[in-house]
């Protein structure tokens, strides 16, 4: 049901004190719709690629990808699909990368819903409420010849008169639930659902999620919705150490399971396990450990 996405730390990204300035866009406010609304669908097109953009959800989103590939990084989920693939996602703080396709193109069809209107389908059709069997922000689903008919159908509705489309657009978050649930079940609709868990749990399940991401601490800090300062602070708090520290003995755990157990070679992952250069690796290697990663390798 989901491909996980999993980037490697590059270099010191996730380290690195220069942080590129990047305007957070929210949506659904940022497309210029009528967004006061619990329920609006959107034909979004664009020749523009985008690279970990951060972005702010208001509302729950289903992104029907018909063009193009997309990543998707939030808090304690990670997913990258292409347009075989479609999309359901939390409201949230996430970033998100859009590469352009062969045509130097990218268009999905975005249907946004409220919070509220969730629960009410859950209500309205009696589901058990059934407690995830694990945190997830975001879900992908494979398209069938029901869900392709019904994006085009979507499209269709997107051209129609503000007043007529108002009132399909509910019929038609109906339809697309009711298919979903019947086919996969009720579980992942109950961790769409916003709770009130910005813990001590759900900070360290993010931090510990993304470990071997390729990422700043700028993008980690929106992701946890703090500033970088506040990150830092609360970061240190939880793990009596810098962010700097932890993670490159996360880096380093990493290498040395690569080395011990699957075998791989020091020149092999240096780069993988975010250096930049094989002799910084092998000397933070050697000081973690008291062995080169080629003395480990032998042992």
């Amino acid at each position: 049901m989901q491909k996980l996405l999993r980037s490697p730390i590059v270099g010191n990204s996730v380290l690195n004190p220069i942080e590129s300035i990047m305007k957070i866009v929210t949506l659904p406010d940022g497309l210029n719709t009528e967004n006061s609304r619990p329920i609006l669908v959107f034909d979004y097109q664009s020749s523009t690629a985008l690279s970990r953009q951060q972005i702010i959800l208001n509302q729950i989103s289903f992104r029907f990808l018909l063009e193009g590939t997309k990543e998707v990084l939030f808090d304690i989920s990670a997913l990258s699909i292409d347009n075989s693939e479609f999309l359901i996602m939390k409201s949230g703080h996430c970033l998100m990368t859009e590469e352009l396709s062969e045509i130097r193109n990218y268009r999905s069809m975005l249907l946004f819903f409220s919070n509220e209107m969730l629960l009410d389908f859950i209500r309205k059709n009696k589901l058990e409420h059934l407690k995830p069997s694990e945190h997830r922000s975001v879900f992908s689903f494979k398209y069938d010849a029901f869900i392709q008919s019904y994006v085009q159908s979507l499209e269709g509705i997107s051209k129609l008169p503000r007043s007529t489309m108002n009132k399909l657009i509910p019929l038609k978050f109906e339809e697309i639930m009711l298919y979903l649930v019947e086919k996969h079940g009720s579980q992942f609709l109950f961790s769409l659902l916003v709770h009130s868990d910005r813990s001590a749990q759900q900070f360290t399940r993010t931090i510990e999620s993304n470990s071997l991401n390729k990422l700043t601490l700028k993008e980690l800090a929106f992701l946890c919705n703090m500033s970088v300062s506040t990150f830092k602070r609360v970061f240190e708090r939880h793990y009596s150490e810098s962010p700097i520290k932890w993670f490159q003995n996360k880096r380093l755990e990493h290498a040395h399971f690569l080395i011990h157990q699957e075998h791989r070679t020091p020149s092999e992952i240096y780069f993988e396990v975010g250096y930049e250069s094989l002799s910084s690796f092998i000397q933070a290697y050697k000081s973690k450990f008291g062995i080169t990663p080629k003395q480990h390798q032998y042992n």
